[in-house]
């Protein structure tokens, strides 16, 4: 692979065939961030400008997202911003590399640790920029403040490592306390599902946590790129659940049934039925949906 020396650099991604990042002083162009003294900014995060020009199988971003990206227009309350949270060594700057698509570049350990891009989710794009900043500075300013200015929250843990698993546990309480009034999308995600032999949590452990705190759950394989794309694509639509009218909501749910079988649809409305009479089924509806990022 050739890297290029300039402001824009060759990646392999799976994302898309075609984008548009941006460089970036501060991890994003944050009111809050913008009232913490300079010196206390400065050297906190850096994002450099990525242009993967390979052609890929899947396709994700628009190549308009120069006009949704521009730092300071009126389209910058459009951007998501999403944190990743977890303990050291779980995979989160792996999959945030996937999303900015440079995991693959030489120097992919100076890219930085924010990503923005636009992604096409359901026909419709959305802009998301990618905080991976949690274990950044030992200071715990840094991490008071990842609690208070996400749009939504991606915590994870390694099915390897049932210590990790506990810690999203906490992380998952922590949040509740420090945005206790705020509907926060959040996401529970397993990763490195592919290593099967030194599994330490199981799916139903996964998927039980993201119940009894009220948040999705999802497995993934940075390694294999497994569920990676679902994941992201899972975070805009949780996000447009909570911010977007109910008319767009009903829109897109409209869509997804029409693409739905007959009997999946049959499937679902029994599930419904049943679980109105039955608590125990209740809770297994619930956990059942909690993998469904398109659903609240």
């Amino acid at each position: 692979m050739t890297l290029n020396r300039g402001d824009k650099r060759r990646g392999s991604t799976p994302f898309a065939a075609q984008q548009h990042l941006h460089r970036r002083s501060m991890p994003v162009d944050e009111r809050d961030l913008r009232a913490l003294p300079h010196d206390e900014l400065s050297g906190l995060v850096r994002c450099t400008s990525y242009s993967p020009g390979e052609a890929h199988r899947e396709s994700w971003a628009s190549d308009s997202s120069d006009s949704v990206i521009s730092s300071g227009s009126d389209s910058d309350s459009s951007l998501y911003k999403v944190i990743l949270l977890g303990e050291h060594g779980v995979g989160k700057t792996s999959l945030a590399r996937i999303f900015g698509g440079v995991e693959d570049c030489a120097d992919a350990e100076e890219a930085g640790n924010t990503y923005d891009r636009s992604i096409i989710v359901d026909g419709e794009e959305a802009s998301l920029v990618v905080f991976d900043i949690w274990e950044q500075d030992d200071s715990q300013w840094l991490q008071n403040h990842c609690m208070k200015m996400g749009d939504a929250y991606i915590i994870v843990y390694s099915v390897t490592d049932k210590v990790s698993f506990e810690k999203a546990s906490e992380l998952r309480i922590q949040l509740r306390r420090a945005r206790q009034t705020e509907d926060i999308p959040i996401i529970l995600v397993g990763n490195k599902s592919d290593l099967v032999r030194s599994r330490e949590v199981s799916v139903d452990e996964g998927r039980a946590c993201a119940v009894v705190f009220d948040c999705k759950f999802i497995e993934t394989s940075a390694a294999l790129h497994h569920n990676v794309k679902d994941l992201f694509e899972g975070i805009v639509r949780q996000i447009r659940l909570r911010k977007d009218s109910k008319e767009d909501n009903a829109r897109r749910m409209a869509n997804t049934k029409r693409r739905e079988s007959i009997g999946k649809k049959a499937k679902r409305f029994l599930g419904r039925i049943v679980a109105k009479n039955n608590k125990k089924m209740a809770f297994k509806a619930k956990s059942k949906s909690c993998h469904d990022l398109s659903v609240l």
